[in-house]
C-alpha cells in the first residue's frame, strides 16, 4: 500500500494526471475504510480537473464529496459543483453548492442568480483575454463587454474556475480574476466594427443606447495591455471614456447596429462610418 502511495504522489509531481488519478483512484478501491480514502478520491478527481476531462472529473468528484463534511466549505463541494455543471447536472451541482455553504436562487434547473461581477480571463486565438462578467452562479458568468480578441463575443456565458488569478481594482472595489475552464454557451451576437467621433459624454450615450438594447459596445482606447505577470497581479484600473476619432467594437447584427446608430447621430453630434464585420 506504502507503495503505491509512492507512486500516485511521484505521479502528480511529475504532473502524469492520468497516472496520478488512475493510482488513487486504485487506492481508495481497494482500502476504503483507510482514513486517507476521501484524499485519495478528492486527489483522483482534482487530476482529472487538470486534464479537463470533465466526465472523470464528475464521476469521481461524487465519490469525494460524498467522503467530505457539509457545510464546512471542502473543496470537495467545489470541483464537484464545477464538473456537475458541465455535465448540466443541475440537481447534483445544486447540492453541491449548497453542501459547500452557498445559498442558491430556488429552482430545479441551471442556476440563475446575481452573483456579482468579476473578469474572467478568456482564451483566445491570440492568447488570452481579461473581460467583465456577470456571474450567475459559482462557476458560470455571462461576458458583458466586448472582447477585442474577436474569436469570442460578448453575451458567451463561460465557465470559470474558482480560484482567483488576479484582481482588478476600480475606485474602492475589488474584483477578482479567474480563469476560464471553457466555453458553455456560445453567443450568435456578431462583433462588428466601426469608426466613431464624438465627445466622452456623448460616446458614453451610444454605450447606453446599445445596452438597453442588448447589446455591446467597447471604444478601443478603453482597453489596457499587460504582460502575464501583471494581469495575475492586482491591477488599478480607472473607469475611463476617451473622446475624439476611433474604432470602436459593436456586438450587434448589423442592420439592428445601423439603426441605433442612426438614430444616436440624429440626436446628439457625434458621427460614425465605416461599419462592418470585425476582423
Amino acid at each position: 500500500m506504502d507503495e503505491l502511495v509512492r507512486e500516485a504522489r511521484d505521479a502528480w509531481s511529475a504532473q502524469d494526471w492520468e497516472r496520478s488519478a488512475a493510482l488513487y483512484e486504485r487506492l481508495a478501491l481497494q482500502a476504503p475504510e483507510d482514513p486517507r480514502v476521501g484524499d485519495w478520491w478528492y486527489d483522483a478527481a482534482l487530476a482529472y480537473k487538470f486534464r479537463r476531462n470533465w466526465a472523470q472529473a464528475y464521476r469521481l468528484g461524487i465519490q469525494a464529496a460524498a467522503h467530505a463534511p457539509r457545510g464546512a466549505q471542502d473543496p470537495a463541494f467545489w470541483n464537484l459543483g464545477i464538473a456537475a455543471t458541465i455535465q448540466r447536472d443541475w440537481a447534483t451541482a445544486r447540492d453541491a453548492w449548497s453542501s459547500f455553504g452557498i445559498e442558491l436562487p430556488p429552482g430545479d434547473g441551471p442556476i440563475v442568480g446575481d452573483f456579482g461581477r468579476a473578469c474572467v480571463r478568456l482564451t483566445t486565438a491570440e492568447g488570452s483575454e481579461v473581460v467583465w462578467v456577470q456571474r450567475l452562479c459559482p462557476t458560470r458568468a455571462r461576458v458583458i463587454n466586448v472582447p477585442f480578441d474577436t474569436s469570442r463575443r460578448y453575451g458567451e456565458i463561460v465557465v470559470h474556475d474558482g480560484e482567483p488569478k488576479g484582481d482588478r481594482v476600480v475606485g474602492d472595489r475589488t474584483y477578482r480574476v479567474f480563469d476560464e475552464l471553457m466555453l458553455f454557451e456560445p453567443s450568435d451576437l456578431p462583433t462588428l466594427a466601426a469608426t466613431v467621433t464624438a465627445e466622452p459624454a456623448v460616446l458614453e450615450e451610444l454605450s447606453d443606447l446599445l445596452d438597453a438594447n442588448g447589446f455591446g459596445f467597447e471604444p478601443l482606447r478603453n482597453g489596457y495591455i499587460l504582460c502575464k505577470c501583471c494581469s495575475e497581479g492586482s491591477v488599478a484600473q480607472e473607469a475611463r471614456t476617451f473622446g475624439g476619432e476611433q474604432r470602436c467594437l459593436i456586438a450587434a447584427p448589423p442592420d439592428r447596429a445601423r439603426e441605433l446608430l442612426d438614430a444616436w447621430r440624429s440626436t446628439t453630434t457625434g458621427t460614425w462610418t465605416d461599419l462592418h464585420i470585425a476582423t
